[in-house]
C-alpha cells in the first residue's frame, strides 16, 4: 500500500484499530463460551442454570455435578478455569447418559410401548395424553377440537335441512 498523505496514514491506522478490535471481541467470545456435551453453555447465568441448557441435566442433577466437582454454584459460566471445564466435560460425559443417546433411549422405550400395544404405547400413537390427563376440557387441539370463545364444553347440534 502507498501512503500519500499524513491524513491517510491517520485514516489506515483507525481502520487497522478497527479490524483488531473486532477480531478481539469475536477471539474473547470464542474463548469464553463454554461448550460442553455439543452444547454451547450460555456464558452470562450461573453455571448450576447453564447446565440445565443440556439436555438430561436438570437442577437436581447439576448441582450433584458441582458438588462432584468443587465447583461454586453462584459462578458465572465465563469465569470458569479450562481445568474446571474439563472436569464438568469428563463427568458429565462419562457418568451421565446425555443430549443425542438419551433421546434415542427414550425414543426406543416409546417404540418399545407402541409395538407391545400397552396403555401408553396406543396413546403415543393416536397422539394424545399418557399419563392419565383428562382429554374431555384439555388437549383440544390434539384431538382437533379448536374453538375461538369458551363454550359449555359441547359441539351445537346439528341443524336439520
Amino acid at each position: 500500500m502507498i501512503v500519500r498523505s499524513s491524513e491517510d496514514m491517520v485514516e489506515f491506522t483507525l481502520s487497522a484499530k478497527k479490524i483488531q478490535n473486532t477480531n478481539s471481541v469475536r477471539d474473547n467470545f470464542l474463548k469464553t463460551m463454554p461448550r460442553i456435551a455439543g452444547v454451547n453453555i450460555p456464558e452470562n447465568k450461573r453455571i448450576e442454570i447453564s447446565l440445565t441448557y443440556i439436555y438430561g441435566i436438570g437442577r437436581a442433577l447439576g448441582k450433584k455435578i458441582l458438588k462432584e466437582t468443587n465447583i461454586d454454584l453462584n459462578k458465572r459460566a465465563k469465569d470458569l478455569t479450562p481445568k474446571e471445564i474439563n472436569d464438568l466435560k469428563e463427568i458429565i460425559e462419562k457418568k451421565h447418559k446425555i443430549e443425542g443417546d438419551l433421546r434415542r433411549q427414550v425414543m426406543i422405550n416409546i417404540k418399545r410401548l407402541k409395538d407391545i400395544g400397552a396403555w401408553r404405547g396406543i396413546r403415543h400413537i393416536k397422539g394424545l395424553p399418557a399419563r392419565g390427563q383428562r382429554t374431555k376440557t384439555n388437549t383440544r387441539t390434539v384431538r382437533g377440537n379448536v374453538r375461538k370463545t369458551m363454550g359449555s364444553g359441547r359441539k351445537p347440534p346439528a341443524m336439520p335441512t
